[in-house]
């Protein structure tokens, strides 16, 4: 009797237990879409709050601008890997009306950084200075960066409005995901090393999904920026805290770094691709270059006919990238500080000379590839997103601390991420950097220079219409994984979604390696390929799309990249 009954307690408990557990794995912690269909306007990001903050404010009556604002300052809360007010980025945008314009507010190398500032006595890199903690960092731009589109586009004209749904999450706290609960455990040991005092990143338990990640310092330091306008980041405490921070960690950003940063108005970069024009960002970024050559190169072949991820298509886009990341290595840098030759690497004439040694049955090795040579003249983690509102204004903006939690550094009672961008340049020349890229003279460090970047937000018209906002992060894939997703649309007929869902594969010159995606290029195809002289290396995810296409009916076709937890709405 006494065995019977100890087996129903241990029933009782063992159902009440479940039932119990049930609704935690059950019910999603957000909801999220992939995919989407909308009549007026649209907004995609890497995570929901900042999608939803988007929507609202278009809904409350403001434009893209308005809503890329808002959405900036909510990823520098809810996603810290990589949104940030501590780094920079790009802006690539379109009036309705037509008008392009696009916004450099890129990270700078402080007044006291030199060329040689990561090489030890006897000249080689000292490894992780330039990526890990304080002397990693550049000067941020974001905030400069987002005060530029506010004075010159918002419709709203209150700023308060646009930055308090951050202040709101950063002081209330928000429940964090399982990818960023994973992220965040497997960076702990980094954050107690890079800091001067343990950030509310570091915790005594791991972070599981589910749990309430509470900011008060940055909390406090984002109602600065609402009370103070730049200021309140630039100057006063903010600056105070980030220059104790760089002086009790040995970093070099000063007071006078933070006054005299400016966020540039650049020149869009611009090329037509089989009646598409598509729209991209200039040096530092070497985006917009690199997109045009490679459409540029591709553009005489059918790869259509081809097929998504054929041997010829694979192989064709393989030999353009080696030629084009080659380019990249030599000749692309902050043309404010160093002749960049953009005419000459965008010249369909040097373009065709490239491919002349194309071989549609070998392989080309990357050491037989050298940089064009011109007469001179004179980490992946990143994150996108894309917003169309409801008058027909886009705006394409990728955003970045560099790698993931940029330099792992925490300004100590200012709540957030320096990035550790400083190694975007060329540490030493021919030295590669984080993500493998190479790099000359053309990004050495100098004082106030901004650094090389391989960010890619993009806009594409087709008969003079808004035709698609498109952008990743990525690191050195970032350029592929946009490349890519254009000609999944234009050339292969995906609609959005399944256009950043497409498995995708790269190459950067060097390593001479064809890197994939688990699914990316049949096995039938991988072995034809490596037949050809190619070598494959199977890799996890190849950046984050995060794009919207305009239908034939006016309606927008939203895609969130299922690789991360980004997601899309609108209405």
């Amino acid at each position: 009797m006494k065995k019977h009954l100890c087996l129903l307690i241990s029933l009782i408990i063992f159902f009440f237990t479940a039932c119990k557990e049930a609704p935690k794995t059950d019910v999603p912690l957000y909801e999220i879409s992939k995919a989407a269909t909308t009549d007026k306007a649209m907004v995609v990001s890497a995570h929901p709050h900042a999608t939803n903050i988007g929507v609202d404010l278009l809904q409350q009556g403001g434009n893209a601008y308005d809503a890329a604002i808002g959405v900036q300052f909510a990823l520098a809360v809810v996603y810290p890997v990589a949104g940030n007010i501590g780094g920079g980025g790009f802006m690539v945008s379109r009036t309705k009306a037509g008008e392009i314009t696009t916004l450099d507010y890129r990270e700078k190398a402080p007044a006291a950084a030199h060329r040689d500032m990561y090489l030890d006595s006897l000249d080689n890199v000292i490894k992780g200075l330039s990526i890990n903690g304080h002397l990693a960092a550049g000067v941020p731009g974001s905030v400069d960066g987002m005060f530029k589109i506010f004075e010159k586009y918002s419709k709203l004209k209150d700023f308060k409005k646009l930055i308090q749904p951050s202040i709101d999450l950063a002081e209330k706290g928000f429940k964090i995901t399982a990818k960023q609960a994973q992220n965040l455990n497997g960076k702990q040991d980094a954050f107690k090393t890079c800091n001067t005092t343990m950030p509310v990143f570091v915790k005594d338990m791991p972070w599981k999904e589910g749990d309430l990640l509470v900011q008060k310092d940055l909390a406090n330091t984002l109602k600065r920026i609402r009370d103070q306008g730049e200021a309140g980041f630039y100057e006063g405490e903010t600056a105070d805290l980030i220059v104790k921070e760089m002086q009790a960690g040995g970093g070099i950003i000063s007071k006078e770094d933070l006054k005299n940063y400016d966020a540039v108005w650049r020149t869009p970069l611009n090329t037509v691709y089989k009646g598409y024009n598509i729209i991209s960002m200039a040096p530092p970024s070497s985006g917009g270059i690199a997109l045009t050559q490679l459409l540029e190169m591709v553009e005489p072949y059918p790869i259509k006919d081809w097929g998504f991820q054929s041997q010829k298509t694979v192989h064709l886009i393989t030999e353009a990238e080696r030629r084009v990341y080659a380019d990249r290595a030599k000749h692309l840098g902050d043309n404010d500080y160093y002749k960049v030759p953009m005419e000459e690497l965008k010249n369909p004439d040097y373009l065709k000379s490239r491919m002349k040694n194309f071989n549609p049955d070998l392989a080309t090795s990357s050491d037989s590839i050298e940089a064009g040579v011109f007469e001179p003249k004179e980490s992946e983690q990143t994150t996108h997103f894309s917003i169309v509102d409801q008058e027909g204004n886009a705006i394409s903006i990728t955003t970045t601390i560099n790698s993931g939690y940029g330099s792992k550094t925490v300004v100590t009672g200012a709540g957030f991420l320096l990035n550790n961008e400083m190694d975007d340049f060329s540490s030493k020349p021919g030295t590669p950097n984080f993500y493998g890229l190479l790099g000359a003279e053309a990004n050495a460090i100098e004082p106030g220079k901004r650094m090389l970047s391989s960010m890619t937000p993009s806009i594409v018209e087709k008969d003079n219409k808004l035709f698609m906002v498109v952008g990743t992060p990525g690191g050195s894939t970032i350029i592929t994984s946009v490349f890519q997703t254009i000609l999944n649309v234009t050339e292969f007929g995906m609609t959005m979604d399944e256009a950043v869902a497409a498995p995708r594969f790269h190459h950067q010159w060097k390593p001479d390696k064809i890197m994939v995606e688990k699914d990316a290029v049949s096995p039938a195809d991988r072995i034809a390929l490596e037949g050809m002289g190619h070598e494959f290396l199977e890799r996890g995810s190849i950046g984050r799309v995060d794009a919207i296409l305009i239908k034939p009916n006016g309606k927008l076709e939203g895609g969130a990249d299922p690789r991360g937890d980004d997601h899309v709405a609108g209405f």
